[in-house]
């Protein structure tokens, strides 16, 4: 069963910075590219930036570029989302997911989301 959990979300002032993570069991990482996704109240779902577990390839919507780092951690099965210079516009509910297609789209499998609220 596969099973994606974030953390590390909260309240931050605009030009701070938060760390969230993606602990992930089940999946062939290797195969697997893990995304990152955000929410906000209102909006539909948008892509934020991607991995590519295999050799850490990675793509970031131009929202972020600069901002936001994404990288892994194979032995304990994580991925980070590494926020700074956070902007209000940057509040939403963070989903991370993976699946075994390179892109922005297709993904297989979910977290339940953590929340980033970020105050101006």
């Amino acid at each position: 069963q596969v099973q994606l959990v974030e953390s590390g979300g909260g309240l931050v002032q605009a030009g701070g910075s938060l760390r969230l993570s993606c602990a992930a069991s089940g999946l062939s990482f290797s195969d697997y590219a893990m995304g990152w996704f955000r929410q906000a109240p209102g909006k539909e779902r948008e892509f934020v930036g991607t991995i590519r577990w295999s050799d850490g390839r990675t793509d970031y919507a131009d929202s972020v570029k600069g901002r936001f780092t994404i990288s892994r951690a194979n032995a304990k099965s994580t991925v980070y989302l590494q926020m700074n210079n956070l902007k209000f516009e940057d509040t939403g509910v963070y989903f991370c997911a993976a699946g075994l297609d390179w892109g922005r789209q297709k993904y297989n499998y979910w977290g339940q989301g953590t929340q980033v609220t970020v105050s101006s």
